[in-house]
Parts: structure tokens; sequence; C-alpha cells
């Protein structure tokens, strides 16, 4: 998955995740997107918005935008 990539980078993990938006070019496919989804954020859930949109850049049919924060632990 492309956007764990992009989070280990910047030193942030899934866990760190608060919302995500899922654009898709057909929610049809919402079921097998859905089961990906939990396969990768298991008992993590962050709020989540799914819609639906007409075309997306590179002919993709699945683009995901996070929201990640990192918590500071109290010392």
């Amino acid at each position: 998955m492309n956007l764990q990539n992009v989070l280990s980078e910047t030193g942030f993990t899934l866990e760190d995740v608060v919302k995500t938006s899922v654009f898709m070019t057909n929610l049809n496919h919402f079921g097998q997107m859905n089961d990906g989804y939990c396969h990768y954020f298991g008992n993590h859930h962050p709020a989540r918005t799914t819609v639906q949109v007409a075309k997306l850049p590179r002919s993709a049919e699945i683009e995901i935008e996070l929201v990640a924060i990192k918590r500071q632990l109290n010392q």
C-alpha cells in the first residue's frame, strides 16, 4: 500500500490516521474496497467518508486521502 510508505517516510503509521476520504469511480466495488481497507486498518477505525466521483487522475479507480496526527505522550 503506497499510503503506508508515505506515512512511514514521514514518521507516521496507520495507527496515527484519524480521518480518511475515499474517492471511487464505481461504488459497485465498495465491498472489495472495504475488504482491503479493513485488512490494512484492522481494529483501528479512523473516521471515513466515501464518495463516488466521475473521474480520477491517471485513470485510477480509487483514491484515498489520509489525515494523520502524531500524538505526544505525556512524560
